[in-house]
């Protein structure tokens, strides 16, 4: 199955915590390249998840590349700490960090792809001055800390503004969504700008979850069939 300039992203946050493995298995298809691991502290947002240890632990069981996400105050402490234990990429908050640029550089001389993510409510201008350094920006489309919440609407026109921002400045910097995606939000994103696309819920929530992710590659590409019909 197709899945053109984008990838979705299973978030373990939604799966049985006492069988990582096997769940990151039952997503084991040629359409997923990444996991999604949303790292919490208790501090940064109100739930605690868990450590480099999870990540280790993934990494060697499974031929998944490691999208970490940290939602947790003390980032400089711990990016060294994940990105040891096979994090891919390391996404931190702009809200979290409070040397945003310092930090972004850890994340690469530790040997990972940079990434910042910004809370529902805080506005891209906090970004204009590292956009050239990063490799991603995620919006988070929930207020973090939870999952299974409810899209906001207004993450669609944040995205579509960031696509522009991109686009006028030629930064190479990926656009990750995450929060309530699923089949009838994902093609709202993904024409929006975003092209990674996270998912927790609507994949680890279904019995079927080969079948989860399917669907909503299919909802984008119908999405996008339509599209081309009506220009045409």
């Amino acid at each position: 199955m197709p899945t053109g300039d984008y990838k979705i992203l299973p978030s373990i946050l939604s799966a049985d915590h006492g069988q990582f493995v096997q769940e990151a298995a039952a997503v084991d298809i040629p359409e997923v390249d990444y996991l999604h691991l949303d790292v919490m502290d208790g501090h940064f947002v109100p739930n605690i998840t868990f450590g480099p240890q999870v990540a280790a632990s993934l990494k060697k069981h499974t031929r998944f590349r490691l999208d970490v996400h940290l939602m947790i105050e003390d980032v400089d402490f711990y990016i060294p700490r994940f990105a040891a234990a096979g994090a891919d990429m390391i996404t931190i908050h702009q809200e979290a960090a409070a040397h945003l640029q310092r930090s972004i550089s850890l994340i690469r001389e530790s040997g990972a792809k940079a990434g910042v993510a910004l809370n529902p409510a805080t506005s891209l201008e906090t970004l204009r001055w590292v956009l050239g350094e990063v490799d991603l920006v995620l919006v988070m489309s929930v207020n973090p800390g939870f999952g299974g919440q409810k899209f906001i609407e207004a993450s669609v026109e944040k995205i579509r503004v960031l696509r522009e921002i991109k686009e006028r400045g030629k930064y190479r910097f990926t656009i990750e969504v995450d929060g309530g995606i699923d089949a009838r939000t994902a093609p709202l994103v993904y024409q929006a700008g975003a092209s990674y696309l996270v998912a927790g819920n609507a994949i680890f929530g279904a019995e079927n979850r080969p079948e989860a992710i399917r669907k909503m590659i299919r909802a984008i590409e119908e999405d996008q069939q339509r599209r081309r019909s009506i220009q045409v």
